[in-house]
């Protein structure tokens, strides 16, 4: 069974960065999607990026420009890379794999963008 491993996130003034990795254990079939989610305190959860193993990204208009979604195959991981932080993308952030057969949830990483 694959488990997924959520870190980077923390603590960042606005305007700052963060990157956040999740690294998955196990053989992962593909074809295979994994997605960057996030869910405010008293919101529903929202996808904020996702990558597909035929190499196809989405982002949410709200983090166009500034999130940028990645793959390292030889590492099973996948990184979000987060630039100019503002308040509102305060959150806990899960990383969710998906591939034929099964799927999995990340534990979430805080996110907390405050001066």
């Amino acid at each position: 069974q694959v488990q997924l491993v959520e870190s980077g996130g923390g603590l960042v003034q606005p305007g700052g960065s963060l990157r956040l990795s999740c690294a998955a254990s196990g053989s992962i079939s593909r074809p295979y999607y994994m997605g960057w989610y996030r869910q405010a305190p008293g919101k529903q959860r929202e996808l904020v990026a996702s990558t597909t193993s035929g190499d196809i990204t989405y982002y949410a208009d709200f983090v166009k420009g500034r999130f940028t979604i990645s793959r390292e195959n030889a590492k099973n991981t996948v990184y979000l890379q987060m630039n100019s932080l503002k308040p509102d993308d305060t959150a806990v952030y899960y990383c969710h794999l998906q591939y034929p057969g099964g799927g999995a949830w990340g534990q979430g990483t805080q996110v907390t963008v405050s001066s």
